[in-house]
């Protein structure tokens, strides 16, 4: 099975055929519309086989004329842009830290950082009504606090919906949590120690990460694709290693921030490999229900058989931020999670839980989910293909199915640390690839969101990133 995505795939077998002379310099090369039809190819994937022929210096663009082969040569390497108080290796924790406290610095005009949606495509006024319900028929309800595990009906609700996913979850088996952020730190808090050893996706969330150092946990990172997310084959060598892995925390359903899908024979063979192992696998799901198809993507849950497994999830990104809504499911470790739920922050806020209990037991909630998705695949598409127009030849975008977020590979010498820099001087924010990992790996590679509709303020702000990537 050919593991490269589509686009690569594609421009290797017209590099064959341009190196066996099928096709010959001075060609006019298939047209975009030609290469869609022909290939059965989204734009964005057509437009990036282009400009990764033309990162490899076999074709050049005319003016009003298409694309034409060229003899191959090495295109030059491009000047790094100066990143700010370059040093020394810092902390993720503090490295994290630094990115966020210069964007609250500065005043932002275009924000690519965010993975939520713009405030208009979430139901506001729907959550707004059915909070406005809850306090006429309560009048005392900020007056009195809620359970620990969160409300009932809510509960109800979200395992009545893991059913569509092929999970069996119990609403006693559930606790509400203040986002998926919460039910992971409760997660980790209820399987480790200080010094304990977690493995992670590489690149994985940057959150994550701060949440692993304030817990004093050692990190231990498993390359990860835009394809089909973590490496099965090099997380079992860690896993046959001398060091014991107490925990992995993977998001097997569009990934943060790769937006990669596990196949399901990789999830079953993932979650067969923990429980053979005796490693915790904790799942966060907090992107599942942006998938493009009307079809559920399988959660991990769906194969565990030995009560392995934490799953965690969130309404965060689907429904509206403000309510800071998350779930965790913790199987045999609930009774643990309980407590230290109760012992961190106790019960969630009522009102927000009774306004989106309300509201997703109705059909209108699937068809708002159906609107979103649509909604996010457009924009997706419009800034992927505004980015491969503005940025560098032989610059990568990831093809996700759906979610918020794009990543974004710049060529070889460029450093998204500095873009960072540089871009928040003229009110645009990003977030560099070197807050997504320990290691240097990422340094050329940067997050960018997609939640707010596509206008002539984001193409604009998009072509200012692509000409400071072009500046010495």
């Amino acid at each position: 099975m050919n593991t490269l995505p589509l686009y690569r795939q594609l421009a290797n077998h017209y590099l064959d055929a341009i190196r066996s002379g099928t096709l010959k310099t001075g060609e006019r090369f298939p047209s975009i519309r030609l290469m869609m039809e022909k290939h059965a190819v989204s734009l964005s994937t057509a437009v990036q086989v282009c400009r990764e022929l033309e990162g490899q210096g076999v074709l050049e663009a005319r003016p009003r004329s298409g694309n034409y082969i060229r003899q191959p040569d090495t295109p030059p390497r491009p000047i790094p842009l100066v990143v700010p108080d370059a040093g020394a290796y810092v902390g993720i924790h503090q490295q994290v830290s630094s990115v966020l406290k210069a964007s609250q610095r500065a005043t932002i005009k275009v924000n690519f950082a965010s993975p939520y949606c713009a405030p208009q495509l979430y139901p506001l006024k729907i959550l707004q009504d059915h909070m406005a319900k809850a306090l006429r028929q309560d009048p005392q309800l900020l007056g009195r606090t809620g359970p620990t595990c969160g409300n009932l009906a809510l509960r109800n609700i979200l395992a009545r919906r893991a059913l569509t996913c092929k999970t069996q979850l119990s609403a006693e088996q559930i606790v509400i949590t203040n986002g998926a952020s919460e039910a992971l730190n409760l997660a980790l808090r209820a399987v480790t120690q200080p010094g304990d050893t977690v493995a992670v996706e590489s690149p994985t969330f940057h959150g994550l990460l701060q949440i692993l150092e304030s817990l004093s946990l050692r990190v231990r990172e498993v390359p990860a694709t835009a394809h089909c997310g973590i490496n099965l084959i090099a997380l079992e060598q860690i896993l046959r290693g001398p060091e014991r892995i107490h925990a992995l925390i993977v998001m097997p359903n569009l990934q943060n921030p790769l937006g990669s899908i596990m196949p399901d024979s990789h999830k079953a063979r993932l979650v067969q490999l923990c429980s053979e192992h005796g490693t915790v696998l904790i799942e966060d799901d907090t992107y599942g229900d942006l998938v493009d198809t009307e079809q559920p993507l399988s959660t991990l849950k769906h194969w565990d058989r030995s009560d392995n497994l934490i799953y965690c999830a969130s309404l965060n990104k689907t429904l509206a931020p403000g309510v800071r809504l998350g779930w965790i499911s913790a199987g045999r470790w609930h009774d643990r999670v309980e407590m230290l739920k109760h012992s961190q922050s106790r019960g969630c806020e009522t009102l927000s839980q009774l306004a989106v209990s309300a509201f997703m037991k109705t059909p209108s909630y699937e068809r708002y989910l159906r609107r979103l998705r649509k909604t996010l695949m457009q924009q997706r598409q419009q800034i992927s293909s505004a980015i491969l127009q503005h940025f560098p030849p032989g610059t990568r975008v990831t093809e996700p199915r759906g979610g918020t977020l794009l990543w974004v590979e710049l060529p070889s010498g460029y450093s998204s640390m500095g873009l960072f820099h540089e871009a928040l001087k003229r009110g645009i924010q990003i977030l560099p690839g070197d807050i997504f990992s320990n290691t240097p790996g990422f340094a050329h590679c940067l997050r960018i969101g997609c939640g707010t509709p596509f206008s002539p303020q984001i193409e604009q702000a998009l072509a200012t990133l692509g000409q400071l990537l072009e500046q010495p």
